[in-house]
């Protein structure tokens, strides 16, 4: 697939009192920041080396552009729907701005050859700019790679080496990206539309994380009902105190103040033999939520909320202390090969399915149009 250089617009950072609020709300105010000086335009394309260093590890991949054509073949893999609501939303950012803030996250199984140019040019040459932020102790820090032989180097390598990769957060950007383009061709309108502002990181860089549920589902059910129901289909035992999920096929659950682990019958898995993937996401929204709960689309109704799991048991509690009708339930993290199955197939993930890191900064790379 393609990878290309571009000339990127980046932060005047001597005009930054803070980091934390700046990038927070460069998404909605990039024009005004873009028109009183607070951003400048590199003078030549480039490839960019994107590090970021959080208390716990340090992740170390690409920014380039991919291409919406490589969106449309296929090239660029996708395990999740897009709303046409949010779409929408997304394309009047992107005209108004005339810019992508935010690189889409892209994730390919990794190649040494690579990893092997990341490393000497990170070695070789100065960073480009540097920005540390208070809010998750996290330092972000670019190198450019602008000279014509290395970054011949990578493109042919990425053609070569690197056939697709997956969408690991930017679904909605993406399907944007490829409305824009659409449009303006229709329109006649000649930039740089047919480009994706893109951060490639090889499968070792990203860390997957669970995406926990919290589901108002209770309604008029007694709590000795729900337990039955749900016996049905888990084995159940009560724990002493929170606990995450050890292994696939494996959820834990909070009702008011009490943990269970939950551990799906064999008949049940049995049922979905023939899926080329299973997922506890995909059971937990078949089995529990519309089956029991009789929630139809888990897309749209706002009963349902869900918790990035670096966001701690202190975060689910939070949200069923206040409602006794809510339930949380913890999953175990989505596998990385078992994404790779289900976007390989062209099969959908249940909303809100993994949670990748690292999170990339909107405004730290701009591409203009």
């Amino acid at each position: 697939m393609e990878i290309n250089p571009f000339q990127a617009v980046y932060p005047s950072l001597e005009y930054i009192t803070s980091a934390d609020f700046f990038f927070n709300t460069v998404k909605e105010a990039y024009s005004d920041y873009r028109k009183n000086g607070f951003f400048q335009k590199s003078a030549e394309d480039a490839i960019y080396i994107y590090q970021i260093k959080t208390k716990e590890k340090s992740y170390t991949g690409l920014v380039g552009c991919a291409t919406v054509q490589d969106y449309l073949n296929d090239k660029i893999k996708k395990h999740e729907n897009t709303l046409a609501s949010k779409e929408q939303q997304q394309l009047q950012l992107m005209i108004k701005r005339g810019a992508a803030v935010k690189p889409i996250l892209l994730t390919y199984p990794t190649v040494d050859a690579i990893e092997k140019i990341i490393a000497q040019q990170i070695k070789k040459v100065k960073p480009f700019f540097k920005v540390s932020f208070a809010d998750g102790g996290e330092v972000h820090t670019i190198w450019k790679i602008d000279d014509g032989s290395n970054i011949k180097k990578i493109q042919t390598i990425f053609a070569k080496k690197v056939p697709h990769a997956y969408i690991a957060d930017g679904h909605h950007r993406s399907s944007t990206s490829a409305l824009m383009a659409k449009t303006m061709k229709e329109k006649k309108k000649t930039g740089q539309y047919d480009q994706i502002l893109a951060a490639f990181f090889a499968v070792k860089e990203l860390s997957i994380y669970d995406y926990n549920r919290v589901v108002q589902g209770l309604d008029d059910r007694t709590m000795a009902r729900f337990m039955a129901e749900i016996s049905q289909i888990f084995e159940i035992k009560i724990l002493k105190k929170a606990a995450k999920p050890r292994r696939k096929f494996e959820l834990t659950m909070l009702i008011g103040e009490e943990w269970f682990r939950l551990k799906w019958k064999q008949e049940v898995i049995k049922k979905y033999e023939k899926e080329d993937v299973l997922l506890d996401a995909n059971l937990l929204e078949q089995e529990v939520i519309k089956d029991i709960m009789k929630i139809k689309d888990t897309k749209t109704d706002n009963r349902i909320s869900y918790v990035e799991g670096p966001k701690g048991f202190e975060n689910i509690a939070k949200r069923t202390r206040k409602d006794e009708n809510k339930i949380a339930f913890c999953l175990f993290p989505v596998m990385i090969d078992d994404l790779f199955k289900v976007a390989d197939a062209g099969a959908i993930m249940p909303p809100k399915s993994t949670w990748f890191e690292p999170r990339v900064k909107n405004g730290l790379l701009v591409l203009e149009f």
